[in-house]
């Protein structure tokens, strides 16, 4: 063994030292007593657990459609009931260690047995119980390997090997075991903040008696304070002294007020808007550039309006600042629109307005009470007919895409031509002077 590599004799060591613990594992009494131990505390572990975990199930499992925090907690209670045989295995194997102990002096077959439920109980939950892709990925490339180590009883070596490799990340020196109990505390930190995050913005969105805005901003202050406080603790974790944060905070302060003084300034607006209220997701906006739609969603940087058209606009927070903004939707629910047409010269334009006012009224969408009943106006006198207008109005916003125009300009058609009325075409006179100065004559007088 001595021309061996240094790994192989470690391995051919550890081989040895496990083979003379087997011989002594079968050869000793105290060994068999241990086993058999084992065998009666698994025995025992099924027969219970095929005896109460049924009525933990009846019990456990709510009623249909219950959907309140009990019920929540009852059935995050029941998915852990397959870890009931292992558990129930490893306490009263724990029993027959301290018993074997007292009675022998030693117990190290029992303990490697202990060992091992407590591993058949990680086993289960990686398998059965743990279903998001992430947690079930982790579980097996990291509590697995870890579960191993532990029934072989090679943690603690795991552990020093471990702590002696040093990894230099300039000025600062990391052991691989802290680079590795810091990367998978990150993962599961920021796991668990990103599903604490989804959890409190549910919770919040819930709460319909506060405005919209306020809603927003608390999910924001939220989401801050989760994922900062996971930072902070992950720091602790990896033994990281904050007041470097400290320092790197100032740098990162000088360098919001020289370089990124757009995006400070958006982020601002953002708070802003969501204190005021004024402008908040579900309004209709016009900005001053003239580009309109629906506020769908409001981040740290910037609003998202969905246009007429199906388009999304990304509209920095500032805009909503330092322009003009008309917000359609903060102003009541009763809008004013208008239709315009023309009839000709040949009608009697007193008749115009009582017969459209009615016909419009007749629409089911058209508001009729008081100040809002549909008003047909005079327009002008224009080159090809008389130009009216009809003003009507509805409630909501909707019109925007022309939803109710286009049932407006029927309703006017029909009672227009109801009525003989015609509907007159652009015209013009043309006179046509020739070299002998005729007239012009027209193609039928020529025939």
């Amino acid at each position: 063994m001595e021309g061996q590599p240094e790994i192989l004799q470690t391995a051919i060591g550890y081989g040895l030292q496990g083979w003379d613990m087997a011989k002594v594992w079968l050869l000793s009494p105290a060994a068999w007593s241990q086993f058999a131990i084992l065998v009666v505390a698994w025995l025992l572990a099924v027969l219970i657990t095929g005896r109460i975990r049924p009525a933990l199930t009846r019990l456990l499992t709510p009623a249909a459609g219950q959907d309140g925090p009990i019920a929540s907690a009852r059935r995050f209670v029941l998915m852990f009931l397959p870890l009931l045989m292992p558990l129930l295995a490893y306490g009263l194997t724990g029993i027959g260690e301290s018993v074997t102990r007292s009675i022998f002096g030693s117990g190290d077959v029992i303990a490697f047995g202990k060992r091992l439920f407590m591993v058949l109980a990680a086993r289960v939950l990686v398998r059965e119980i743990v279903t998001d892709p992430f947690l079930k990925v982790l579980g097996r490339l990291v509590l697995m390997p870890v579960a191993l180590l532990y029934l072989f009883d090679l943690l603690g070596l795991a552990n020093d090997r471990l702590a002696a490799i040093s990894v230099d990340l300039g000025n600062i020196s990391f052991s691989a075991l802290s680079l590795i109990r810091g990367a998978v505390s990150a993962a599961l930190l920021f796991w668990l903040g990103r599903w604490s995050n989804s959890q409190s913005e549910d919770f919040i969105r819930r709460q319909e008696d506060l405005r919209p805005a306020t809603r927003e901003l608390a999910m924001k202050a939220s989401q801050i304070a989760i994922f900062g406080a996971a930072f902070l603790l992950l720091m602790s974790i990896m033994g990281i002294d904050l007041t470097a944060i400290a320092v790197l905070g100032g740098a990162l302060g000088v360098g919001i007020g020289l370089g990124l003084q757009q995006i400070a300034a958006n982020f601002v607006s953002g708070v802003i808007l969501l204190l005021e209220g004024q402008t908040t997701v579900g309004d209709y906006v016009v900005l001053d550039d003239g580009s309109e739609g629906t506020i769908v969603k409001m981040t740290a940087r910037a609003a998202i309006l969905e246009t007429p058209d199906g388009r999304w606009i990304v509209v920095p927070n500032e805009d909503f600042i330092t322009s003009r903004v008309i917000n359609l939707s903060d102003a009541g629910s009763q809008r004013r629109y208008e239709a315009d047409f023309s009839v000709s010269y040949d009608t009697d334009i007193n008749r115009i307005p009582a017969l459209i006012e009615p016909a419009v009224a007749a629409l089911d969408f058209v508001l009729t009470e008081g100040a809002r009943a549909p008003e047909c106006e005079l327009k002008a006198f224009a080159d090809s007919g008389v130009d009216f207008s009809v003003e009507y109005w509805v409630e909501g916003i909707e019109d925007v895409t022309g939803k109710y125009q286009s049932d407006v300009l029927f309703a006017i058609w029909n009672a227009l031509k109801a009525e003989g009325i015609e509907i007159p075409f652009p015209q013009r006179v043309l006179h046509h002077v020739g070299l002998n100065s005729q007239p012009l004559v027209e193609a039928g007088d020529a025939a």
